[in-house]
């Protein structure tokens, strides 16, 4: 069993069909339009995945940086991605850019796979430090109901197609102990090898991800040197609610 997005990368997209990914970037631009001068023209999407947002936030004018720590993950996002694009295979807790950016983007619960002890923190300050003076931090975390409701100890089958037509099928089975804050999540992927043959190929992934509470995540932000501006429980910038799945913030780098 390997550890990563790697053997997912090919369908993670056909996988994850539901995500709204224009959502977050409309959420993007009302934190910009709320929270600074003007809106940002140097972008940075840590976590990019495939760089579905990446490209969409590209179209919509700003000049792009990815950076990702799965090489598979950005083979995808390579090929969906403008030339422009930057994409750089780093680490978010140890990354580099050539300058800093006017806004840093981080989806899809990609701070949660921070598991282990000061490695939020460390992401944050390496954040910061690629940040204008008042430029703006904007992500999300999975909630304590989504990690004791709908993580728990459930399984979940999802289905899929490939561009080239082979069906794609994965059977997602959680572990989360309450008591460590972390969820383990065991990923079994069967590939159809050619579209419509019935023969399959087996991968097994293993991913973690740590629960966040808001103290510890206000805590972090302001010991890296953020303001905190908000937290939302949706995209639309609505107050959070109990049963909310994610929790979306907005920060400022104070220099």
């Amino acid at each position: 069993m390997s550890r990563g997005y790697g053997a997912i990368s090919c369908a993670y997209d056909s996988l994850n069909g539901e995500v709204d990914y224009a959502a977050w970037a409309d959420f993007a631009e009302r934190c910009f339009d709320a929270y600074l001068p003007t809106r940002p023209s140097l972008v940075l999407d840590l976590a990019c995945g495939t760089g579905t947002l990446t490209e969409l936030l590209s179209e919509r004018g700003y000049d792009m940086t990815g950076v990702d720590a799965s090489p598979e993950m950005l083979s995808v996002a390579r090929e969906r991605c403008s030339e422009n694009t930057l994409l750089l295979c780093q680490n978010m807790c140890a990354f580099e850019l050539y300058g800093t950016v006017g806004a840093t983007v981080c989806s899809l619960d990609s701070l949660n796979h921070l598991t282990r002890k000061g490695e939020l923190e460390k992401c944050f300050s390496l954040v910061h430090n690629y940040l204008d003076p008042d430029g703006i931090f904007l992500f999300d975390v999975n909630s304590a109901y989504r990690f004791n409701t709908e993580y728990a100890r459930e399984s979940y089958q999802l289905e899929g197609e490939l561009d080239d037509g082979r069906a794609v099928f994965c059977n997602w089975q959680n572990d989360y102990s309450e008591k460590r804050g972390v969820c383990r999540f065991y990923i079994t992927l069967f590939t159809e090898s050619e579209a419509g043959s019935g023969i399959y190929s087996r991968s097994d992934e293993e991913w973690s991800e740590r629960y966040y509470s808001r103290e510890e995540i206000c805590a972090a932000l302001e010991s890296a040197g953020f303001e905190l501006l908000g937290v939302f429980g949706s995209t639309n910038m609505r107050a959070p609610r109990k049963n909310d799945s994610k929790l979306y913030f907005a920060a400022r780098a104070k220099k």
